[in-house]
């Protein structure tokens, strides 16, 4: 029986705040959101710096609320979106209650991990006390020797709070990962809705979602060069059921241009096709998918580009 007295204790023991999960390129941080929210929030691609944004995944849990902000990987930058980048992913280690150091399994304790335990051993150094957990990702990629060897590695990394080996494609110690983090936020009432999911608002979604079909199977130096700008969306008149969608896929060089779109256009379709299966799911409606592919020289590196493109 639920009596006023419950009611207080569960409000006053309820936890809930931020949660950055950070990490180098490719370390599996947006997989374990996604399979953390319970849902797709954050794109994901075998290619590194997918991610260029800090997306921010609500998990709901009766005792808790976790909103997990998935950042960009902190990389050394060889153009100045590298750099903004790194400033975004700095700024959010500021702002979080906990820092959670994303380092896969399957890949031995790099240079790229060391740069990052530098990075908070110095927010440490600098009077930024932050509960640090190390999440060993991809658990299901290697046997239980080597996981073992891999947790003594990342152990000897940094002064941890907490250590916790996850499979995020298997479900295997997300609850865990979710009680351990959970632990360390604040006393707090929700902070979001129990409908929410995620924050970004639906064109940054759409844009994302053609970028990561633009990503399948593209050179490993194109991804970097790509960006993704809704142009147009509106519903077709006359028929509430269809979006027109205008979006246009921005290159550095008319030599990618060709790659993107591919002989006689095929790559281009192929793009389109995946973008607006994943696209309908999102609307809950039929779309009708306009992709050009434009040329902006050097974004990457262009101070006006970036400003434009939100960066």
């Amino acid at each position: 029986m639920t009596t006023p007295e419950t009611v207080q204790s569960a409000e006053t023991s309820h936890r809930a705040g931020f949660i950055c999960f950070v990490g180098r390129p490719n370390a599996g941080k947006s997989t374990l959101t996604n399979a953390l929210v319970g849902e797709k929030v954050a794109i994901t691609s075998s290619k590194p710096q997918t991610t260029r944004r800090a997306i921010r995944g609500v998990v709901h849990r009766e005792a808790s609320q976790l909103i997990i902000v998935d950042t960009p990987g902190l990389h050394r930058p060889k153009t100045l979106l590298g750099e903004r980048l790194n400033d975004l992913v700095r700024e959010t280690l500021l702002d979080v209650d906990v820092i959670a150091m994303c380092i896969p399994a399957d890949q031995k304790v790099g240079p790229g991990d060391r740069f990052i335990a530098q990075e908070l051993e110095e927010l440490r150094a600098g009077g930024v006390r932050k509960p640090l957990v190390a999440v060993v990702t991809k658990t299901d990629l290697i046997s239980r020797a080597r996981l073992a060897e891999q947790l003594i590695e990342v152990d000897q990394l940094l002064n941890w709070d907490e250590i916790v080996p996850v499979s995020a494609v298997k479900d295997d110690q997300t609850e865990i990962l979710i009680e351990v983090l959970g632990k360390f936020l604040p006393i707090s009432p929700q902070l979001y809705p129990a409908e929410i999911s995620g924050d970004q608002d639906l064109d940054t979604t759409i844009a994302e979602l053609v970028r990561e079909a633009a990503l399948e199977g593209v050179r490993d130096e194109l991804p970097h060069s790509v960006n993704v700008v809704v142009e147009d969306r509106e519903t077709r008149s006359g028929r509430p059921e269809l979006i027109d969608l205008r979006v246009s896929l921005f290159v550095e060089r008319d030599s990618q241009k060709g790659i993107i779109i591919g002989r006689e256009g095929k790559r281009l379709r192929s793009i389109g096709t995946l973008a607006r299966q994943e696209i309908e799911k999102l609307l809950e409606k039929k779309v009708n998918l306009d992709l050009r592919v434009k040329v902006a020289k050097e974004w990457q590196r262009d101070p006006k580009a970036l400003n434009r493109f939100g960066f």
